[in-house]
């Protein structure tokens, strides 16, 4: 089963194929979509967009994990500029017709290290360690990006159907 991540921004979009077998993750490929920031907000949408139908179309992947926003209460227009660009990869995910899987930041740290509140640094480590990088991923975009597909991977092998001792998924 393939799961890409992806890490909505309007800067820079992080994204990652996983390819799982089992408890077998192997990262196919990850990077980051990287868009101008002197453009009107539409035309970097527009990108965003292409950009994810392409990858979508390329890595043909059965579950797309995506993070959820998260707002500070002294921010919340940053919040809703995130938020368009989490909607056009939602909807580019939807007309491709791939399930999406929604985790919270904290959820994902979480399942990779225990801890909700682990630092960036900390989860790069992690990410390193399970996929026996040389090196750790960088910039955090794309860390954020395999981290979602991580946890979306982990949260495939939890859920069991009761009757047939199958993965749900």
């Amino acid at each position: 089963m393939r799961i890409l991540g992806i890490d909505p921004g309007l800067r820079l979009c992080g994204y990652a194929c996983l390819e799982v077998d089992g408890n077998t993750e192997n990262l196919i490929e990850a990077g980051v979509i990287r868009i101008r920031a002197d453009l009107p907000l539409e035309t970097r949408l527009n990108q965003i967009a292409e950009d994810i139908q392409t990858i979508l179309e390329r890595f043909k992947p059965q579950i797309v994990a995506v993070e959820e926003l998260y707002s500070h209460y002294a921010h919340p227009r940053t919040a809703i500029l995130m938020g368009h660009a989490r909607g056009v990869i939602l909807q580019k995910t939807a007309a491709a017709g791939v399930q999406v899987k929604s985790f919270s930041a904290t959820r994902i740290k979480k399942s990779l290290t225990g801890n909700g509140r682990a630092s960036k640094e900390q989860v790069q480590r992690t990410i390193q360690t399970l996929l026996a990088l040389p090196q750790v991923p960088e910039p955090p975009d794309v860390a954020d990006a395999i981290a979602a597909a991580l946890c979306c991977a982990t949260t495939m092998t939890h859920i069991v159907d009761t009757h047939t001792g199958q993965s749900a998924y």
